[in-house]
């Protein structure tokens, strides 16, 4: 009765109280009504407005989070659409970030994205935020970190616990100041002063809610199931021992998770990627794979690492130390000429490292011949020479097909003891590091294609085909270098943006376009369906080479152990029909939280190094332009704004279309890709940034030696 009346009649707005009177709704069933209307809310059947009085849902209503901006407007992403809402300051009808909220989408203006107000807020997102501490002499205030929630949270002083300014502090939120007031909070920890060593880092950790450590009984359920591996734990494991194999990692890696042997069998290369076979010691449901599942992923940060498994197993018996005997789940590829797999097998091995080399070893055996080493692993250097052949053959195979190769330089931050950042270098990829990329995606391909046509739940790593309108713009934009893109723009293959880096490479305007291009893409993501890979050009694909630091890899390597034993029946396929969704959707959003904390934590050291180059003139690129100005990056990866105010020539305007700034007067132009000498006169460590100014214009400014620090 009640249901039907909300559903088919309710037409005048009124409150749930006047609703209760007008169905006769005792007091005591009052709650079930409540419920009632929050679900159908949550449904988008009904809708509540500032005043509280229901009415049936008018036009298309949506539910999503929304994502603020410091400037006061924001964006929603709704469920099951691509495309974000934008949303006008006005508009945002009380919501702050990460709210989820109920909205009404505009009517669209030609040209122009998506727009929508909110309706209702139906739950805050952020509970905890990250602060600086201010002192009054009466109350409290913290500023957050986090520039999107866009308010300082007034703090009581008996809510205080006793906080200094300068403090950084978590406050759990009261009040979300509705209504025009001020939010209010209490403080439930202090994480030291702003100028403590490594309050910094320990900050944006708290910010993205990442663990700080292990319970005291994960780490003893470590500690016991990190056993020697026994005679018993080899019983019906393939034995690989007398297999020459490696691994090949970075100097500093402790948690060496795969290790790679290769011989030739005939005309055909015999490639075994064998992984740790971390399943074997974190069981299903146990308080080890329960924490693992929470976190998802390991998190590399720039001074510390938060792994996903305690590290008596991770750096221990999961790790593949040389010399001796651990468990392994090895995938060995019989591959011809063409780079092809013609044949392969999956199982349980037990394996035993010969060595453990690094890149740059291996890079100077391959590429520069190096004496010394060849000699040192004379013994190594014949399998060396049949994987960096191999490896060529794999890659010109994906190349072939379409595979979109990036290759944007990754940053490498060298810290003092304090944590100040002494040197930024580009962490740039050679034949090694290539090398064992083409070995994993490979292996994961290969797994993905076996587990596919045995039609059981799986894991897959999804890369969706590019948004049409974003393809859309790319081609608009790289036509003013006479550069095109052919096909459809709804449909585009791999190819054609291959194509297109391969017409730029070696180019000025190699890095601007390469960027533009990664940005036209969809982000990857964990699914149940084999939805392809699109930067890949390959049908099948997952993550299989890493369960050490990633829950998927883990999740998909208990799915291989069932089918190997014959324990895949039915009862455990819907066990994994369940979970496996969940799972899927849990990683995506942990791997997006821990891409987030690990930029972050970059941008602040970078802002750090550059407080004290303040004066300083540098040479660098333009890498993106605004109607507010252009951002410069420099050859270590630092990037830095040049405000349109610092052009102090001329008006310059911004032409969308070209991506340039246009002097109105005297037609100069600043464009994506040019060359530019800087000077930096600012950072904002709080917001993360940096600020130059044309070299030729830094006689202007008269603030050149300000820092805003906080």
């Amino acid at each position: 009765m009640i249901y039907e009346f909300i559903c088919d009649e309710l037409y005048v707005p009124m409150k749930a109280k006047e609703m209760a009177v007008v169905l006769q709704v005792p007091k005591n069933q009052r709650t079930e009504l409540q419920e009632i209307l929050d679900a159908l809310i949550e449904e988008c059947r009904i809708e509540v407005s500032k005043k509280g009085k229901y009415a049936k849902a008018q036009g298309n209503v949506r539910i999503g989070v929304f994502t603020s901006n410091a400037k006061g407007f924001g964006f929603v992403t709704a469920e099951g659409e691509d495309e974000d809402y934008f949303i006008a300051g006005e508009n945002r009808n009380g919501a702050v970030h990460m709210d989820q909220v109920q909205i009404r989408p505009l009517p669209v203006q030609s040209g122009r994205r998506k727009e929508a107000q909110v309706v209702r807020v139906l739950s805050h997102g952020l509970e905890e935020l990250v602060g600086t501490y201010e002192d009054s002499s009466t109350f409290g205030f913290v500023v957050p970190d986090n520039q999107k929630f866009g308010k300082d949270i007034f703090v009581a002083k008996e809510h205080s616990l006793g906080a200094v300014s300068g403090h950084k502090v978590v406050v759990k939120l009261t009040n979300y100041g509705e209504k025009g007031k001020k939010p209010e909070g209490r403080i439930v920890e202090i994480l030291g002063h702003r100028n403590d060593p490594g309050v910094d880092i320990l900050s944006i950790i708290k910010d993205f809610d990442l663990p700080t450590g292990f319970e005291e009984k994960l780490l003893r359920q470590a500690v016991n199931v990190a056993k020697d591996v026994s005679e018993a734990d080899m019983q019906g494991r393939k034995d690989l021992r007398d297999w020459q194999m490696v691994t090949i990692d970075g100097e500093d890696a402790k948690d060496l998770d795969d290790a790679v042997s290769c011989v030739m069998e005939g005309e055909h290369y015999r490639l075994g990627v064998h992984i740790a076979d971390v399943s074997n010691y974190v069981q299903e449901h146990s308080a080890l794979d329960v924490e693992a599942l929470h976190r998802g992923t390991s998190v590399y940060l720039v001074d510390r690492v938060i792994p996903m498994l305690p590290h008596k197993l991770s750096n221990g018996i999961c790790s593949l130390n040389e010399g001796e005997d651990r468990l392994a789940l090895s995938c060995m590829m019989l591959i011809d000429k063409n780079g092809k797999v013609i044949d392969h097998e999956i199982a349980e091995t037990v394996i035993r490292v010969d060595r453990r080399m690094s890149y740059t070893e291996v890079k100077k055996i391959l590429d520069d011949q190096d004496e010394a080493l060849c000699q040192k692993y004379e013994t190594l250097v014949p399998m060396f020479l049949r994987m960096k052949e191999l490896a060529a053959l794999l890659r010109n195979k994906r190349q072939k097909r379409g595979s979109i190769d990036f290759d944007f330089p990754e940053t490498k931050i060298i810290l003092d003891e304090q944590g100040k950042p002494l040197e930024i270098l580009p962490y740039e990829r050679n034949t090694a590091t290539n090398l064992i990329e083409d070995f994993m995606l490979i292996a994961n391909e290969t797994v993905a294609e076996d587990f596919f046509w045995q039609e059981v739940p799986f894991v897959y790593r999804s890369h969706q085909t590019p948004d049409p309108e974003r393809v859309k713009k790319l081609a608009a934009f790289i036509s003013n270098f006479g550069l095109t893109i052919h096909g459809p723009r709804d449909d585009i293959h791999p190819k054609e943006l291959q194509k297109l880096l391969g017409n730029i490479a070696g180019t000025p305007q190699e890095a601007m376009i390469s960027r533009l291009t990664l940005r036209s893409m969809k982000r990857a993501n964990y699914t149940v369906d084999c939805l392809g890979h699109f930067g890949l050009a390959t049908q099948y694909y997952c993550h299989f080479t890493s369960p050490i630091r990633r829950y998927p890899d883990l999740q998909i390597h208990r799915i291989i152990k069932d089918c190997l034993r014959g324990r895949m029946n039915e009862k455990r396929q819907m066990h994994y029909e369940a979970i496996l969704p969940e799972v899927a959707k849990h990683a995506s959003d942990m791997e997006r939280r821990a891409d987030e904390a690990e930029r972050e934590t970059d941008k602040l050291k970078k802002v750090e190094y550059m407080q004290e180059r303040i004066g300083e003139t540098f040479t660098g690129v333009i890498s993106g332009i605004t109607s507010w100005g252009m951002y410069v990056e420099l050859p270590d990866t630092i990037e830095g704004m040049v405000h349109v105010t610092a052009l102090t020539d001329d008006y310059y305007h911004y032409d969308e279309a070209a991506y340039e700034l246009v002097a109105e007067t005297g037609g100069r132009k600043f464009k994506l890709g040019q060359t530019i000498q800087v000077v930096c006169v600012s950072v904002n460590k709080l917001m993360r940034t940096i600020d130059f100014v044309p070299a030729e214009f830094a006689d202007d400014r008269s603030d050149m030696a300000d820092t805003d620090s906080e």
